[in-house]
């Protein structure tokens, strides 16, 4: 099925202002009046290494960094204790809530979605009216073994149903248009270094707005598997001697210009072999794990196997953003697509959690699982939902307390006036636990307005 025919208008105009980010320093397109503008607007971007090279890594921020210290940087900060990592997974679209843990035990859900509406599955065993969707039976197997905690209604008051907007809230961890950094950049600017540009990943070919930065550099990375030199009909030894070669042209250079470039080929080489264990000597992929990912031509498996092979290498990683695939704006034909990109979603993250299990790291990771709004509660004329306000989340790890955050409210009472889920939890309430309870950050120095928002027991 085509975007045309999934998606409306406003995820289409969301993706695209997202992805100017990218290009920042050359204009963003028009934004209509009364649209925020994107986390990270105005973030400058330096790739490693010079133009007509090629690295497949992008360091945002970079113009703070000393090129002398890049390397040096990562080495001592990977030297250190290992940090406790949070990994966040956006289903971008708006994923139905009301599927995922469908409310079959609502009598008025198959009222509601008459044609929709799932039935059997698995209970979930904090409240008998909700079922897992059978597409997330990894994650349901995770909760089984409580290493999930549950939001089957989390949001915010007054929601805004705009892709853009909402998902520019989530960012930001705030309902405002005014901040252009995002909730995981501030934590870095509080408790990052110049020097390690590690410490922020955004496993995409453009910068996670919830990474952006004020003041430290973060980087964005296709994979770990990925990143090296592309020159034209060299490799091998050759390219090897070329590369020491740009690194001494460089040292020895007496013009300035040529000095910076060969400093900035040194510590990129450098890095480069930091990543060679996680590629093959043809070229493929490298990276060894202990269990089996689903085989996908969507590259989410390979990246969380990449990232829990980084993590165990002690690469000083402190949070990490990535996009999981599937359809979640299924404004049309939602049984199949919803299906399809849950099922690899879920069964992604339990090979990843048991990834991270079989390699002893389990107990510093943790991944948050978003999205910027749920479904309306009832089913328009297209076998579809529309945009809704209150969505569901996950929190896995095997830190986690396991036990619900907020609750379902039900469907007599618990939609607005538009039929609209209610929120029970709230998205920055969650943030500031996260903040202080997993990453030990005080998180009025994140959120704002922070300390009007009760913090739920996250971590066990």
């Amino acid at each position: 099925m085509s975007d045309d025919c999934l998606h409306c208008n406003g995820l289409s105009r969301s993706r695209l202002l997202h992805k100017a980010i990218a290009e920042a320093g050359r204009g963003l397109p028009a934004i209509e009046p009364g649209m925020p503008m994107p986390a990270g607007t105005g973030l400058s971007r330096r790739r490693f290494l010079a133009h007509g090279l090629g690295a497949a890594l992008a360091v945002y921020g970079a113009s703070r960094l000393g090129l002398s210290a890049f390397e040096e940087g990562i080495a001592a900060a990977a030297s250190g204790a290992p940090q406790k990592v949070l990994v966040s997974v956006f289903l971008e679209g708006g994923a139905d809530g009301m599927s995922v843990l469908s409310p079959q035990g609502d009598p008025l859900y198959k009222k509601l979605r008459p044609t929709l509406a799932l039935s059997g599955g698995t209970p979930l065993a904090e409240d008998g009216r909700l079922f897992w969707h059978p597409a997330t039976s990894g994650i349901a197997q995770l909760y089984g073994e409580h290493k999930v905690t549950v939001m089957p209604a989390i949001g915010y008051t007054h929601p805004d149903q705009s892709h853009f907007t909402s998902r520019h809230y989530w960012e930001v961890g705030a309902t405002s248009t005014q901040l252009n950094t995002g909730w995981l950049g501030r934590y870095l600017d509080a408790v990052g270094t110049l020097d390690n540009p590690l410490q922020g990943v955004s496993f995409d070919d453009s910068l996670a707005p919830t990474l952006a930065t004020a003041k430290v550099p973060v980087a964005a990375i296709t994979a770990p598997d990925q990143y090296d030199f592309g020159s034209n009909r060299v490799w091998g030894e050759v390219e090897e001697r070329m590369l020491e070669a740009f690194g001494l042209f460089g040292g020895q250079a007496t013009d300035p210009a040529l000095h910076t470039a060969g400093n900035v080929a040194v510590q990129v080489d450098r890095l480069r072999r930091q990543l060679l264990p996680f590629r093959s000597a043809d070229g493929t992929s490298g990276i060894q794990s202990p269990v089996t990912y689903p085989k996908s031509s969507d590259p989410f498996p390979s990246k969380l196997a990449g990232l829990a092979a980084m993590l165990a290498a002690n690469l000083p990683m402190r949070v990490v953003a990535l996009s999981a695939p599937g359809e979640y704006d299924t404004h049309s034909n939602e049984p199949g697509a919803l299906a399809q990109g849950l099922q690899l979603t879920s069964d992604s993250l339990l090979a990843f959690q048991r990834d991270l299990e079989a390699r002893g790291i389990a107990d510093r990771v943790l991944v948050h699982v978003w999205s910027e709004f749920g479904r309306r509660a009832q089913e328009n004329g297209s076998a579809g939902t529309d945009h809704g306000a209150a969505g569901t989340g996950f929190l896995i790890g095997t830190r986690v307390k396991g036990q619900m955050i907020g609750e379902f409210p039900g469907l007599q009472s618990g939609l607005d006036d538009d039929g609209n889920l209610v929120e029970t939890a709230d998205f920055r309430a969650v943030y500031a636990a996260l903040l202080e309870q997993w990453l030990g950050v005080d998180a009025g120095r994140v959120i704002p307005g922070a300390s009007a928002f009760q913090r739920p027991g996250l971590i066990a």
